[in-house]
């Protein structure tokens, strides 16, 4: 398996739609939105398989100080192989310059972001409102 990374905006609706629907996150069922999502974003790296997206990570930024990861996802076929730390590696590089990399994570990923050198705050909890489009 030849994984190759891309920094790209650009995916068909099939695409993100499919990486998305592949973890069960809700947004797969609003591709439309999510392709100008990813054409909004200040930095999205990618990951294929051939020509089969299999990975994403997308950040926004305020140019100098923070940077706050937004997505990343992996198709759960290719779990277990690097593809998630290699994309928050890219991620970390391009913002080395920076104060803060901020990510939101669910418990259950606090090992993995732990792996890739994030600290969980003691002092902060992570709060939102999630709406779902109709």
């Amino acid at each position: 398996m030849n994984i190759n990374y891309k920094d790209t905006h650009g995916f068909s609706h099939k695409e993100l739609q499919e990486l998305f629907l592949s973890v069960e996150w809700s947004s797969g069922h609003y591709p439309d939105k999510l392709v100008i999502a990813m054409q909004n974003f200040e930095t999205v790296y990618s990951a294929w398989d051939g020509d089969k997206l299999v990975g994403l990570i997308s950040a926004m930024d305020d140019g100098i100080m923070t940077a706050y990861v937004h997505y990343l996802l992996v198709n759960p076929a290719y779990h277990h192989i690097g593809i998630g730390k290699h994309l928050v590696e890219l991620v970390k590089n391009k913002y080395k310059d920076y104060l803060r990399i901020v990510v939101v994570a669910y418990n259950a990923e606090l090992k993995f972001y732990e792996s890739c050198d994030f600290k969980k705050s003691d002092d902060a909890s992570a709060m939102f409102i999630t709406s779902l489009w109709t």
